[in-house]
């Protein structure tokens, strides 16, 4: 992989976040109206679009929501939004509110990707598609840890921990970062991002559109954050959509841990995928063999670091592979020259440090803030020595990443209110989608969540692989089930799975 891509990966993985446990508390859904709140269209600020891929479709928007729910009358903060109107005002029925995930992505240049992904027409013609920066990203009051590109932090998953040296060395790294964040908390924000308080914001954003109900399309994360929509506001939330789940309204510790099942289940796709190619890249003639080719070239990085490589970072690119099939060839490339010649290429690995602000602060920022925020996280590093070592055997690929330490662990300045609980007694309006095999976001999401709303949801299980089907993957029978749901508000009868075609 490039210098380039080595710089982008975390970014780029922080956009897809695992499954979360069952239970949590109650969170009061706050009145949310703001009769005043007029929204005024005017063009996108310079970057939302790409000026080459023709000219602007999209408007911009900020909404006023208050920083702190429990004072609404106190310190506000603007979320910046944005909309792809309805082709055909004749037809249309309402707002679709989007999320791609993260917690942490930037989200409104979305509405114009997922058109230019192929959403269809008429979910074109039914709704004003409206993207947004949530709370803390971007350009809606951003946040900052002060991160840079130096730094020994890298990214949202941890490293790959070969023994409890490894976790404990870790342990002093997010201790580290932890303190950081709450240092550079200048304006006392990073406590009031949470997932409750973007629900809250989404129903703001409803208000100030003049919608009665939203609907709402969300990726990864952004599953967790239409979970907890159409849990705290039930009689606001219309069609829901949640693709690639996380299997709750927040991500906790045993909940990152199915990061490394999510691997376990979708490597496989990419193991046969090179086999069918050994004579092209020498990976191995069966899945098994590719399976041994990763652990030995893991095995050798893991002992002799080279050019910014190391086993750790080697890991991570094969986890971020499993996320598209697009990214086979090239991970299959490097990996081809790192056998024949032991080393990672002529564009190496993580390129070294300038102490410069890296430029995935604010995504690696907002991700902490809300998971942090959200939940709490165990706190004595001994049960991450514990869980490192039983995924370590349990997931050999990734597990002993995905279960060791976070920042969480000793995060200061949350959660200020209990998770949002899965609400499953409003209508039916939850419908959930979930490939088969998801690196991030395994099948165990989508069962998790469709088990905790209950009659209110259907499950579509769809047998495909990577992280996102609905117009991110090439599934017709999804493409048509959800466009159904969305536009004519067809939920199916029962759970269905799509199969591959």
């Amino acid at each position: 992989m490039s210098r380039q891509q080595f710089r982008n990966l975390s970014l780029l993985a922080v956009l897809g976040l695992a499954a979360a446990l069952v239970g949590a508390f109650v969170v009061t859904a706050r009145p949310t109206e703001d009769p005043v709140t007029q929204v005024r269209w005017g063009a996108c600020p310079e970057g939302v679009e790409d000026p080459a891929s023709g000219p602007a479709r999209l408007q911009c928007a900020t909404v006023p929501v208050p920083l702190n729910y429990s004072e609404p009358d106190g310190e506000r903060i603007e979320i910046m939004i944005s909309r792809l109107a309805s082709g055909n005002p004749g037809k249309r029925r309402g707002v679709l509110l989007l999320n791609p995930g993260g917690p942490g992505g930037s989200g409104l240049d979305q509405p114009a990707f997922l058109a230019a992904q192929g959403l269809p027409a008429d979910v074109l013609d039914s709704y004003d598609v409206i993207g947004m920066d949530t709370r803390g990203v971007g350009r809606s009051a951003a946040v900052s840890c002060g991160f840079t590109d130096d730094q020994t932090y890298f990214g949202n998953i941890p490293p790959y921990a070969a023994n409890d040296a490894a976790v404990t060395e870790r342990a002093a790294v997010a201790q580290g970062v932890a303190e950081q964040c709450a240092a550079n908390d200048h304006e006392g924000r990073l406590r009031y991002i949470s997932t409750a308080n973007m629900a809250r914001d989404l129903d703001r954003i409803r208000a100030a559109l003049g919608e009665e109900k939203a609907s709402f399309l969300g990726y990864s994360y952004g599953t967790a954050l239409g979970a907890a929509y159409a849990s705290m506001f039930p009689e606001r939330a219309d069609r829901i959509v949640l693709d690639s789940n996380i299997g709750n309204t927040y991500l906790d510790h045993d909940g990152m841990r199915l990061y490394g099942l999510g691997m376990e289940e979708t490597f496989p796709d990419f193991a046969a995928w090179a086999a069918a190619r050994h004579d092209t890249y020498g990976l191995g003639r069966t899945p098994e063999e590719v399976r041994a080719t990763y652990l030995t070239l893991a095995g050798r990085l893991d002992a002799n670091p080279m050019d910014g490589l190391d086993g750790s970072l080697f890991r991570f690119g094969a986890f971020f592979t499993l996320y598209r099939s697009t990214l086979y060839a090239p991970t299959a490339e490097s990996w081809k020259t790192l056998l024949e010649t032991g080393r990672p290429g002529p564009e190496g690995g993580r390129p070294p440090g300038t102490g410069a602000p890296a430029p995935t602060d604010n995504a690696w920022t907002v991700f902490l803030a809300v998971t942090c925020n959200d939940v709490e996280w165990p706190e004595d590093v001994r049960t991450y020595h514990r869980a490192v070592a039983e995924d370590r055997e349990r997931y050999p690929l990734y597990g002993a990443a995905a279960a060791n330490v976070m920042p969480c662990a000793y995060w200061k300045l949350g959660p200020s209110e209990p998770p949002v609980r899965i609400d499953n007694t409003g209508p039916a309006d939850v419908l959930i989608v979930q490939n088969r095999h998801d690196p991030v976001t395994p099948l165990r999401g989508g069962e998790l969540l469709d088990e905790k709303f209950g009659e209110r949801s259907r499950l579509v299980t769809v047998d495909g692989s990577g992280h996102g089907a609905y117009v991110l993957g090439e599934n017709r029978c999804a493409t048509e089930v959800v466009t159904g749901y969305l536009v004519e508000g067809a939920m199916p009868e029962d759970d269905l799975t799509c199969q591959a075609g």
